[in-house]
């Protein structure tokens, strides 16, 4: 921890009157999880580091307990938007270390961070640009979240039709309070469904700009009566919500996507999205890691369904966007937002890297297959992936592996409302 710069948080906290901070960290699964401490013990965090139980880093009680350490990251401080009382709220996002001070294997944090180590070793620097789409729902009287909404806005539509315009404005400006900034946003394409895009930041910068996203818009929308999801597919009429990823590579200070000449894009772009291609399928399972995933990925929607790059088909799952020049970049349309940010950024990060060091050459429009039908087909393309087990390592890839199994075997054997009702006379 650079301790100049956590003098400085505390030197902060005590002039803005923070009464409170959250230390934060995003589990396995991509849950957000905090633990709030006073100031005093903040300050003392270097003598008397904080500990968690981390068998529940998974959001279920472990077999194997072990306490972890956190360490909070000063450039993640922030101050909660809104009064509260008596002080104000401040944040910071932790890192997860074991007792003797080492890195704890399992941190999706720390996973992350050690992706970018190794392409930083090499030159190369990812920056990502996201677009978040999900939906604000009302609640009914007990405050409980419905999948109701009252307006029959499209895409880009405003207000009046736009009902949803006021909430999005105070959460663009929570955003920027709390230090994510915000490129635009939007109405999205089903009624209830909207869109924020956030800016060009560096990999960590952007993972954790999304989880603080996240927790930003669930804080607004409650605010005004309403509830925000990032669940893939809430309605089976409307279109599901994803995020798309629009990553830009430098190195020596130079976007090397961009082409020699004006018009075109680079080798390197083209060697990007061959190495995302490649490993689709194994990446498929962090990107879409729930039930309910697969059925935003389907034929005769938005979504992408085809293992495939284009400069000029709109819902290719790999996109070169028609913008060149510096802004020339490769858009990945395929995770949604229960997808861990961390894990799925070092993913595509190691992938896309992977394709440049081998050359990956894959033409433009062929299809490499169809991403998996449902996330136990998916989870099967992530066990035969060694580059998925590496990147993720052995602890935290088996991890995750049994806790997506479990959801896919309880699932299996759920019995369903539309089961009994196509079934239960006929048969």
């Amino acid at each position: 921890m650079d301790q100049e710069a956590f003098k400085q948080v505390i030197r902060e906290i005590e002039d803005e009157g923070v009464e409170s901070v959250y230390l934060q960290f995003t589990d396995t699964n991509g849950i957000l999880k905090n633990i709030a401490v006073t100031p005093s013990k903040l300050a003392r965090l270097k003598e008397e580091p904080f500990f968690v139980d981390g068998s529940f880093l998974t959001g279920m009680d472990g077999e194997d307990g072990v306490e972890l350490m956190l360490k909070p990251d000063p450039a993640t401080f922030a101050i909660l938007p809104w009064k509260s009382q008596p002080g104000n709220v401040g944040r910071m996002i932790c890192s997860l270390y074991r007792e003797d001070g080492t890195p704890y294997e399992e941190d999706s944090r720390g996973i992350l961070r050690k992706a970018q180590e190794r392409a930083s070793a090499e030159g190369y620097e990812l920056f990502v640009r996201p677009e978040c789409e999900f939906f604000l729902f009302h609640t009914d009287d007990d405050g409980q979240a419905t999948v109701l909404t009252h307006e029959k806005a499209g895409y880009l539509d405003a207000n009046p039709r736009d009902l949803g315009e006021s909430a999005r404005r105070e959460m663009v400006q929570a955003l920027e309070e709390m230090g994510v900034e915000v490129e635009a946003s939007r109405h999205e394409i089903s009624p209830g469904q909207h869109g924020i895009d956030l800016r060009q930041m560096r990999l960590m910068e952007a993972a954790d700009g999304i989880m603080t996203f996240q927790t930003i818009v669930r804080s607004v929308a409650k605010r005004h009566g309403l509830h925000a999801t990032f669940m893939p597919k809430p309605l089976g009429d409307a279109e599901g919500s994803g995020i798309h990823l629009h990553f830009m590579l430098y190195k020596n200070g130079k976007n090397i996507f961009a082409g020699t000449e004006n018009g075109t894009f680079s080798r390197e772009a083209v060697w990007f999205a061959g190495g995302l291609l490649e490993h689709m399928k194994g990446i498929t399972a962090v990107a879409n890691p729930l039930i309910n995933s697969y059925k935003r990925l389907v034929a005769g929607t938005k979504a992408p369904t085809e293992i495939s790059w284009s400069s000029r088909r709109e819902n290719s799952l790999i996109r070169i966007p028609p913008v060149r020049g510096r802004r020339t970049r490769v858009e990945y349309r395929g995770a949604d937002g229960s997808s861990n940010p961390y894990l799925l950024l070092a993913l595509c990060l190691e992938a896309g890297f992977s394709g440049i060091q081998n050359q990956t050459q894959i033409p433009e429009g062929k299809s490499m297959g169809r991403l998996p039908g449902n996330l136990g087909e998916a989870l099967d393309y992530m066990a035969e992936d060694l580059f998925v087990r590496d990147v993720l390592g052995q602890d935290l890839f088996r991890r995750y592996m049994e806790c997506r199994e479990e959801e896919w075997d309880n699932y299996s054997r759920q019995v369903t409302e539309w089961e009994l009702q196509n079934y239960l006379c006929r048969y």
